[in-house]
């Protein structure tokens, strides 16, 4: 059924509507980061001039050169590990005849409703029992298993949702279970891949309370948690917050841009194929 063009125009207003809602508190905060160092900023105001004071004494006072690259260290081991194990847990949960899968996968549905704040002191604890506080392998196995859950939902759908001609045809040339998943399956995965290394980056790159309380170590601590302390701060400097702000979001944003086209390819492979 076609809209009419009254709907056509309300739901153009709608969507225009929520894109401002969405970016107008960004342009707040670049517009504010540009002011002077110690500036009262309130709501959108355009500098009289732009200066970067502001992101010069947020980068030299807060050490963000160094909690960027800690940021990077976890993120990039983070990524390859959790995408590699999710990918063959969807692989053997949604193609291979696994014992009990269907038992598996609904611990790992019940892992996607489990919000971070129930399991950070239990996980404190146990990592503290063998030495993986204040460690860059404790945080790193902790996302890593904490992004688990969504892995192995999103590889199982797209595996499930692969033709099962191909399969068929693989496993009649004689073909192995990792020769299926490297020559066929694989291939034709980029774009779920792709969305899901994004997603994890993102969601590693933006973890707070997990590295606030695995790591005490100023030195190892990442970007969020380094900008928690340094809003406690200079909560009264709006402009040398709002510097620092843009400094931890910079990485996400070029991350996104560069991988852009295939992380809206790979969405939207995901809700036709869902």
């Amino acid at each position: 059924m076609k809209a009419t063009r009254t709907e056509s125009v309300a739901g153009y207003v709608l969507l225009i509507g929520m894109a401002l809602t969405t970016l107008l508190p960004f342009v707040s905060i670049i517009l504010a980061s540009f002011q002077p160092s110690g500036a009262l900023v309130a709501g959108i105001s355009w500098p009289s001039s732009f200066r970067l004071d502001a992101f010069a004494e947020a980068w030299t006072t807060a050490g963000f050169g160094h909690l960027l690259v800690n940021s990077l260290i976890i993120a990039v081991a983070v990524v390859p590990i959790s995408v590699l194990l999710s990918t063959l847990a969807g692989y053997a949960l949604g193609v291979l005849r696994v014992p009990a899968g269907r038992v598996i996968f609904s611990f790992f549905l019940v892992g996607l409703t489990l919000p971070v704040e129930l399991i950070v002191i239990p996980l404190y604890f146990d990592l503290r029992g063998i030495g993986l506080t204040d460690s860059y392998w404790g945080v790193i196995a902790s996302e890593s298993a904490l992004f688990m859950p969504f892995g192995v939902f999103w590889m199982r759908t797209h595996f499930r949702a692969t033709p099962k001609e191909l399969i068929e045809a693989a496993q009649l040339d004689g073909a192995s279970p990792r020769r299926i998943l490297q020559s066929v399956l694989l291939p034709l995965a980029g774009p779920s891949l792709s969305t899901m290394a994004v997603l994890f980056f993102m969601w590693s790159w933006n973890q707070f309370l997990l590295v606030l309380i695995l790591i005490q170590d100023p030195d190892k601590r990442t970007a969020p948690a380094g900008l928690g302390f340094f809003v406690g701060q200079y909560s009264s400097n709006v402009p040398v917050l709002c510097a620092g702000t843009i400094i931890v979001l910079l990485p996400i944003f070029l991350v996104y841009m560069v991988f852009q086209r295939k992380f809206i390819g790979g969405m939207l492979q995901g809700a036709l194929k869902g």
